[in-house]
């Protein structure tokens, strides 16, 4: 199997920030702020676009093991993509008190933080943390 496109870079989650039009880029600073406060974790940038926070891993079929975030999210021309760990199933409550975005297989697709309840995007941020770290991942 092919090594992972996506992986850690040198380059610093701030810089990306840096590099952001408004108003994205100061909602990309709001969601950086939450997820280092949540994770303790300054975060890495994960590719060119994708700022991760947290650590743990994950093995491929072929039993390799790569590093990778347990929280992240990245500015896209449609709006902003939260990434979470595990299945949304279990926080469909939650889900249903955010507001407007639409969910991938592990990612929320928000086109503005003005569309969402943010103290509940700081739960499902906290609850994807914990419940990533207590499946025994790093």
């Amino acid at each position: 199997m092919a090594e992972p496109k996506t992986t850690v870079t040198d380059v610093a989650v701030d810089d990306y920030l840096g590099s952001l039009d408004e108003p994205r880029r100061s909602q990309c600073s709001t969601l950086c702020e939450i997820m280092r406060t949540m994770t303790g974790d300054e975060g890495s940038m994960y590719g060119p676009a994708i700022a991760g926070f947290g650590r743990t891993s994950y093995s491929t079929a072929d039993g390799k093991e790569h590093n990778w975030f347990t929280v992240g999210f990245s500015s896209r021309k449609q709006g902003l993509s939260v990434y979470l760990m595990g299945s949304f199933e279990s926080r469909e409550r939650l889900l249903e008190e955010l507001g407007k975005y639409k969910a991938g297989k592990s990612c929320l697709n928000i086109p503005s933080l003005d569309y969402i309840h943010l103290p509940t995007l700081k739960k499902l941020i906290r609850e994807s943390d914990k419940a990533t770290k207590a499946a025994g991942k790093r």
